[in-house]
């Protein structure tokens, strides 16, 4: 069965209709609460928009960070309800719980193209329950928001990419009790994760970046049949280094992972391209003293932060002629300006690929903001996804449960 999509719904008529959107709004934050990287709420809004223009009644679920199941002040909504109310450019309310009295209160006396958001939905520890009844109550308290007895039916819009790989009640069981559509972001990373893994034009390059091989061993495994070249930067790369019998100091290192290394690079040691030089530097800090070594000769109490320069450049021969670019993970610890030269310099190699007319997708929200600190122009890749975990289970080659569930 075709899922039906936000323009389905806007088709039916939504003036006066409750519905409930799940967003991913789960932006980071600094230590007074700031938001640092508006880009999933920017990302967001033009669904919630084309609702509230068409008269909808809209309640948003989301979450943010790790709150264990209970009110948390340190996890409130509330920067994001100021945030998401300049991008609308309409107020937002803010309920001051998720559905208690006060979001029941507010719900039921929301008006045509109101938008109520409620308080973070992990503040109740029903959403992330493996007990499905517990999920399917919650699931049915978020349902009542919108229900209208004796009015215009409701309906549920799945509209957060970043959490369609966890099966829970605001993403998963919302939809087995309310008639339910993709929304835009959903709708379009699916058909952009689709492309990358059905039949990409060739030359197909991956790039894949971050701290752990083991947080990224499966979309390696399956990748790696697929790409033509497959980079290997950031912290991971000093595993594969390791496995190569070369010292890499006191790089991050999962020893645990070494013969995995080992056996990916016997397998695929025609495709993956790991770096040739190494910024090494005497610790953890960004005015750490730094040089730049072979990648066989990190010296010992040195740690890498990031690829070198003839990396970056054999990095950029590789991606020159790629007409399918995937990029997950930075090269280095691009947050400290000292080494940041490697991200960028990859990432500008997939903007001159794009120019040229290469299909190009950058995945995670570590590559994305990076994108936004180095000052690179967003408009430069084909696509910048707002779901890290997701999009890497989608490549896996794994279901989602929040996509399976539009389906039925």
């Amino acid at each position: 069965m075709a899922v039906k999509t936000l323009a389905d719904l806007l088709a039916e008529g939504v003036q006066g209709r409750g519905v409930l959107v799940r967003s991913d709004l789960n932006v980071p934050l600094d230590d007074s609460g700031n938001i640092t990287d508006p880009g999933r709420i920017i990302a967001s809004a033009p669904t919630l928009k084309a609702l509230s223009d068409a008269g909808a009644k809209v309640v948003v679920m989301a979450h943010l960070g790790r709150p264990k199941g209970e009110p948390d002040p340190k996890f409130s909504l509330a920067p994001v309800a100021a945030a998401l109310a300049e991008q609308l450019g309409r107020n937002v309310q803010l309920a001051g719980d998720v559905v208690g009295t006060d979001a029941l209160a507010r719900a039921e006396g929301l008006t045509d193209g109101d938008v109520l958001l409620l308080e973070n939905i992990r503040f109740d520890p029903r959403e992330t329950s493996k007990d499905d009844a517990e999920r399917l109550k919650l699931a049915k308290a978020l349902a009542e928001l919108v229900d209208d007895p004796g009015g215009a039916e409701p309906a549920f819009v799945s509209d957060g990419f970043g959490v369609v790989h966890r099966k829970q009640a605001s993403v998963y069981d919302v939809a087995t009790v309310l008639p339910h559509y993709a929304g835009g972001l959903v709708a379009t990373e699916v058909d952009v994760l689709k492309q990358l893994t059905g039949s990409s034009d060739r030359p197909y390059a991956v790039v894949l970046g971050g701290s752990k091989v083991s947080d990224k061993l499966a979309v390696i495994e399956n990748l790696a049949t697929k790409a033509d070249s497959l980079i290997i930067g950031g912290g991971m790369c000093y595993t594969f280094l390791a496995a190569q019998g070369f010292s890499v100091g006191d790089s991050l290192c999962q020893t645990e992972m070494i013969d995995t290394c080992k056996k990916l690079l016997e397998d695929y040691g025609d495709v993956i391209h790991l770096p040739v030089d190494i910024v090494a530097a005497d610790s953890f800090a960004a005015d750490a003293p730094h040089e730049t070594v072979a990648a066989d000769q990190i010296p010992d109490g040195k740690m890498g932060l990031d690829v070198g320069p003839e990396s970056v450049k054999r990095f950029s021969a590789l991606l020159s002629n790629a007409k399918t670019v995937f990029w997950n993970g930075p090269m280095g610890v691009f947050e400290f300006p000292a080494f940041a030269a490697g991200t960028k310099g990859v990432a500008e190699a997939i903007i001159a690929a794009t120019g040229k007319g290469a299909f190009s997708v950058v995945g995670g929200g570590d590559s994305a903001a990076a994108v936004r600190q180095l000052g690179l122009p967003e408009d430069g890749f084909s696509h910048i996804s707002t779901g890290g975990g997701a999009s890497l289970e989608f490549l896996e080659g794994k279901s989602l449960p929040g996509i399976e569930v539009l389906e039925s």
